[in-house]
């Protein structure tokens, strides 16, 4: 099963990146994770000042300026919630303070008859 895992980090300003130290061992456990076929893709994301959230209500359009705070997201590839959750808490121990929401991606197989 394929997850998505949003992640915010705290204790850092808002785009504020780590040190050089700690982004090399960031950057190693991705790399372990990749060839281990868990991690399947992963990108930062900017703040949320750069970001909009547009929402539809009634059939009006409202955008306000900011998204939702979250610095970056990654796709992983784990047999069960649980296990998304151990990696979660692993990954979490390399990236220092911060939270993860995790949720599964629906995948459907090919229509009837196709």
């Amino acid at each position: 099963m394929r997850y998505l895992v949003i992640y915010r980090a705290e204790g850092r300003e808002e785009g504020g990146a780590p040190d050089p130290e700690h982004m090399a061992e960031m950057g190693r456990y991705a790399e372990e994770q990749t060839r281990a076929g868990v991690l399947l893709g992963t990108e930062p994301l900017g703040v949320r000042a750069l970001g909009a959230r547009v929402r539809l209500k009634d059939g009006q359009f409202t955008v306000s300026d900011e998204a939702e705070r979250a610095s970056g997201y990654a796709f992983l590839n784990a047999g069960s919630r649980e296990e998304v959750i151990a990696q979660c808490k692993d990954f979490l121990k390399v990236a220092g303070d911060g939270v993860t929401e995790i949720r599964q991606i629906l995948e459907f197989g090919p229509p009837p008859g196709a």
